[in-house]
């Protein structure tokens, strides 16, 4: 009867991810674990309304300027379309150079605008992303959890969601450091950029 034999390179995991769960799996029932709702603290943390209100008032001067060029744009449309047929060949042609340049560069500076706010919803989104790391990793730490997790969880028994303990930690910060909770911003007042 032939013996199977396994490489000793293949035993060697194996032996080592045995060793080192097998104090765990004993240890299981003293380990504190809570999860945290991250899409709740992005959308609830004072400091994320902040964030958002900061950029609502950062780039509202360029939305309400694009707003005003279209506005002008149209009434320029408007006046050709009624009196383009009593017009100057040349006075036409003007009007409509004009008109094509103008809705170009209304183009160029929402394609910008839209570039500019997502470069910077990022940056906010990524300082933000390690506020509230922080926050929780500090809230771990302090109330001796052991493992705290975040994404891809499908299901949790409430008692060990610690996302209010951590919202209220980050609303007591902010009132600590001067954060003042921003109301949602308003929609835009410019339709979306043409693609």
């Amino acid at each position: 009867m032939a013996r199977l034999s396994i490489p000793a390179v293949l035993l060697a995991p194996l032996a080592l991810s045995v060793a080192l769960f097998a104090p765990v799996a004993g240890a299981q029932t003293q380990l504190k674990i809570a999860v945290v709702n991250v899409p709740r603290l992005l959308e609830e943390a004072p400091q994320a309304k902040g964030a958002m209100q900061a950029l609502q008032d950062e780039f509202s001067p360029r939305q309400r300027e694009m707003a005003a060029q279209q506005k002008d744009l149209k009434a320029k449309e408007e006046k050709l379309q009624r009196d383009g047929a009593v017009m100057a060949e040349n006075e036409r042609r003007n009007a409509e150079k004009e008109l094509r340049e103008g809705q170009r560069d209304l183009a160029r500076k929402q394609n910008e605008y839209v570039e500019d706010l997502n470069v910077r919803r990022n940056e906010e989104l990524g300082k933000l992303q390690k506020a509230l790391l922080q926050e929780v990793q500090s809230y771990a730490r302090s109330s001796g959890y052991d493992l705290v997790v975040g994404d891809g969880v499908l299901f949790v028994n409430e008692s060990l969601d610690i996302t209010p303990q951590v919202l209220t930690a980050l609303q007591a910060r902010a009132k600590t450091s001067g954060v003042k909770p921003a109301t949602p911003p308003a929609k835009a007042a410019t339709p979306p950029a043409k693609q």
